[in-house]
């Protein structure tokens, strides 16, 4: 396997971490705003399982000679503006900001199993671990009113 492939994955699994980054960031700025105990505890254990990708996606990296980021970058701002909305127009917005942001990832996610400079063990783990709990996250916060 060349070094370029190796590169060109590791590149492609650092935007997925930085993304993921964002979700833990914006999850937690989300929690706050949440006024029943209910809620937050959902929102909670999504930010749980967010920073289960980043770690898996942290040890992919390592494992390819990579150096994981350590910040959601641009990503951050995604985070911000979900703040932003829950400040202004209340939980609903908030919420709907959020199942924006997973269906977003799980874009990311379907465009890196399309990438042939993506190994196959990065496929398998994006579709075996990381994708499948995006999708339950949607379920989980169409049932708290998104």
């Amino acid at each position: 396997m060349s070094a370029t492939i190796h590169q060109e994955c590791i590149d492609v699994c650092n935007r997925l971490l930085r993304g993921e980054i964002s979700a833990v960031e914006t999850y937690g700025q989300a929690i706050d705003k949440f006024s029943k105990e209910s809620e937050a505890s959902v929102l909670r254990r999504i930010q749980d399982e967010h920073r289960a990708s980043v770690a898996k996606l942290k040890a992919n990296i390592i494992s390819m000679g990579g150096l994981p980021d350590t910040e959601s970058g641009g990503w951050g701002k995604f985070a911000h503006g979900v703040e932003a909305t829950a400040k202004l127009f209340g939980e609903k917005s908030a919420v709907s900001a959020l199942k924006q942001g997973e269906e977003f990832g799980i874009g990311l996610y379907e465009s890196a199993l399309e990438d042939d400079d993506v190994l196959p063990d990065c496929k398998s783990l994006i579709s075996s671990q990381l994708m499948p709990p995006l999708r339950t996250h949607l379920s989980s916060l169409a049932a708290i009113g998104g």
